[in-house]
């Protein structure tokens, strides 16, 4: 069969490789008879894929004896309630930058909670987003529990280049569409938080990354399941894990550790990204992306056309050219292609090639 060029924004393009193994795996995983999802989560041979893909986090982003790695159910939105749930206190304020939908999301979350300082606003009449604020506009509270940031913004395009200072308060970070995909210290990170389904695997698995001094400052009092310190004590296996998440999780991290570990991921994504933006740019205003160019993500690239008939028409030819995803998100609109760490840079060459095709006939 034919693969199809995949920029869906999530769930996303996943290795052929993973998958052609998961295959081949499925109603026999290793001998015993069973595939992974028919597996004990209290069995040895679970145990050992769980085991495994913690290691390899801890492996491939650098991560010292002072982080706990989780594995949870639930994905990225429920961790927008966990965090303040296990940090926060009425009569303490945390910061929030917001800059894009996902971080107004977990604003609104964290003001249940206690109290939030925004820290910083790039939202533009109209509710839309085009920018990530400089260090020097940040409005930083030296006493708040941590300070959270969305890394990467799939809707509007954006990410951040560089990490905010916030001193001593601990940084929180929503890296969903973002992680794995380029190389950064985590040590300023007291939690960093990713759901699975762009950089990592299928949907259904959150990734949660604790440093050891935040689980002193978890709230007491908890639900259990909702407590943190739970799933720290009880290596994530306090309840039944979403194993085939893990699993499949697990085979994407040894494809990336394969493939040049994450410095090799960001030295092939920022390429892909060189070679789109490029196309957009030297289009002659045909195609235009109006982000601010240090702060364009290389993730999420988005683009219009100069009217919403030719973004139709172009939609239409490229998925019958078996590229599927292309459309914006449904806020915004235009087009957006996601090219997380799986999309080939033959698919990104595939699509510039499409756009200079078109752009010459309807120009």
């Amino acid at each position: 069969m034919t693969r199809a060029h995949n920029f869906y924004a999530g769930p996303s393009a996943i290795p052929a490789e993973v998958l052609q193994e998961a295959a081949q795996e499925m109603l026999d995983y290793k001998g015993t008879g069973t595939s992974i999802m028919e597996t004990s989560h209290r069995s040895s041979d679970f145990d050992a894929v769980h085991n495994e893909a913690i290691n390899l986090v801890k492996e491939l982003m650098g991560l010292g004896d002072d982080f706990e790695v989780l594995m949870l159910q639930g994905g990225a939105s429920t961790q927008f309630a966990l965090i303040p749930m296990n940090f926060l206190s009425s009569d303490a304020s945390a910061d929030y930058i917001n800059t894009g939908t996902w971080s107004k999301k977990a604003i609104k979350e964290a003001k249940l909670f206690g109290k939030v300082n925004i820290a910083a606003n790039t939202e533009l009449e109209g509710g839309v987003f085009r920018a990530i604020p400089k260090q020097a506009d940040l409005k930083l509270d030296p006493k708040a529990v941590y300070c959270h940031i969305t890394s990467n913004n799939t809707i509007y395009g954006t990410q951040w280049s560089q990490f905010p200072n916030t001193g001593n308060v601990p940084l929180v970070g929503d890296m969903s569409s973002d992680i794995m995909s380029r190389v950064f210290d985590p040590k300023p990170f007291g939690l960093i938080y990713a759901g699975a389904q762009k950089n990592l695997g299928p949907s259904g698995l959150a990734l949660v990354i604790i440093r050891k001094d935040m689980v002193a400052k978890i709230k007491s009092g908890l639900p259990t399941m909702f407590n943190y310190k739970t799933h720290i004590d009880e290596n994530s296996l306090y309840n039944t894990p979403p194993s085939f998440g893990v699993y499949m999780m697990g085979k994407v991290l040894k494809w990336v550790k394969a493939n040049g570990g994450v410095a090799g991921m960001e030295k092939i994504n920022n390429q892909k990204a060189a070679t789109l933006y490029s196309a957009i740019d030297n289009s002659n205003g045909f195609y235009t992306n109006v982000i601010a160019k240090e702060d364009r993500s290389r993730m999420n690239i988005v683009f219009n056309l100069k009217t919403e008939e030719l973004e139709k028409e172009f939609l239409k030819l490229a998925k019958s050219n078996n590229m599927l995803g292309l459309a914006g998100h449904r806020s915004i609109g235009g087009v957006r292609a996601s090219i997380y760490n799986a999309v080939s840079q033959n698919s990104v060459n595939a699509l510039c090639d499409l756009m200079k095709d078109f752009a010459s006939k309807k120009s």
